[in-house]
């Protein structure tokens, strides 16, 4: 059985800047084990820009911004293995993984954090009618196959879903020549960054139609045409909004599951709203010594967050391993309510947390001329107002070290108030 002191499961941008923040915090025996043939992640697909403007202070494509991180890997020495899946993550830290040159293999760890990213959700799981012609792909598929393949999907597009992915393939499909006809969103606001919306759609007239699904998909051997219906607020076809247009190929952007088929071979407790593992204030999950960071804990909007996370999660399974674990302290339950879907992390221990703890989370609509608020206990220790708050951007709250030492508080709130 190989040792090392810490495992990273993931070669993504959360799991390489996990491995360096670690390796920085005193870290020297530390293994990512990585799927792919090469280090990056999803980033490796996503030669867009737009990249890097918190981290780097410059605007970068994916991977270049995955690059940067590779070279600190690499600078530190810090070992990694490559087409290498990862079976099982056991409660003691024991890690079974294989590739083709060693076969199946055992590692024992003091610490594991899990980065293995998310999946796109699949057709099956929308439960679209028709039958299975090709040219239905997940956006993320079809921006593979035109960004690393030199393959085109098709060439007169709809998409189902405003996700970020599908927004900048509507862009990219046009930019190879494709007609794009229209993107459809079962919810009545996009599940996109604001800056997608304009860049990826208004400068190239494609319509977005929100309120909208796919009811009816044409073509046995290859996709003909598609059907879209307005829905009402039960999200129910109306009958008699149906809108079809011809086209060989649907997109689908419907949102992103964090991978968590090992945290839940490992005994990890997983959140109901995120589909990621419950966390304290030092990102480590409800198994002692195991951790997560970046999509595989909650779907971020920005690359650069995931990396901040993930670099606070490195840090923290470095203080773990050098100093043990710090569970028999005080633990106070953060309770997103009123417009708030889920806070990460799910709690704060005020005697082992730093000065500062930055809470994100997500709302559950779009709210205009609002405040977020939180409250320790009745106390309110926060409020900031808010032009327009939407789904599709993260939201953070910083919580401080001083306002949750008084004895007595059980609770933190975290709720969208509107303003008066």
């Amino acid at each position: 059985m190989k040792q090392y002191d810490l495992v990273i499961v993931g070669g993504g941008p959360a799991g390489l800047a996990a491995a360096v923040a670690a390796r920085d915090a005193g870290i020297r025996d530390i293994l990512i084990i990585e799927r792919d043939g090469r280090l990056g992640g999803i980033l490796n697909q996503c030669i867009h820009n737009g990249f890097g403007l918190h981290t780097f202070q410059e605007e970068l494509t994916g991977p270049e911004y995955a690059h940067r991180f590779i070279e600190q890997v690499q600078e530190r020495g810090i070992e990694y293995k490559l087409n290498t899946m990862v079976m099982e993550i056991r409660k003691d830290k024991t890690v079974v993984a294989m590739n083709g040159d060693e076969g199946m293999f055992v590692i024992q760890a003091k610490a594991v954090i899990l980065a293995m990213g998310c999946r796109e959700r699949s057709r099956g799981a929308l439960n679209l009618p028709g039958y299975r012609p090709a040219g239905i792909y997940s956006a993320g598929t079809a921006q593979r196959l035109v960004n690393m393949e030199g393959q085109m999907p098709g060439k007169r597009v709809v998409i189902l879903g405003s996700g970020d992915i599908g927004l900048i393939m509507a862009r990219r499909m046009t930019l190879e020549g494709a007609k794009v006809e229209v993107v459809a969103e079962l919810m009545p606001y996009s599940g996109g960054l604001k800056r997608n919306i304009v860049q990826c759609l208004e400068d190239f007239h494609i319509p977005l139609k929100l309120s909208h699904t796919v009811v009816k998909i044409e073509g046995r051997k290859r996709v003909e045409a598609v059907t879209i219906a307005k829905v009402g607020p039960d999200r129910r076809p109306i009958p008699g909004t149906e809108e079809r247009y011809e086209c060989d190929t649907l997109l689908l952007s419907c949102g992103l599951i964090p991978e968590n088929e090992l945290s839940k071979g490992a005994g990890v407790e997983l959140s109901g709203i995120t589909g990621g593992p419950v966390v304290n204030d030092a990102l480590e999950t409800s198994v002692e010594g195991i951790f997560a960071c970046g999509n595989v804990l909650h779907v971020h909007d920005l690359v650069d967050f995931v990396s901040g996370e993930a670099a606070k999660a490195g840090e923290y399974a470095a203080r773990y391993i050098q100093k043990g674990d710090k569970r028999e302290g005080r633990s106070i339950l953060l309770r997103p309510m009123e417009g708030v879907r889920y806070t990460v992390p799910t709690f704060i221990r005020p005697q082992e947390m730093p000065e500062e703890v930055t809470v994100r989370f997500r709302v559950a609509d779009v709210y205009r001329d609002c405040a977020v608020v939180t409250y320790a206990g009745d106390r309110q220790i926060s409020r900031r107002r808010k032009k327009i708050l939407a789904p599709g951007e993260m939201e953070q709250v910083v919580l401080k070290k001083e306002d949750l030492m008084e004895e007595g508080i059980e609770d933190i709130t975290i709720r969208i108030e509107r303003e008066a």
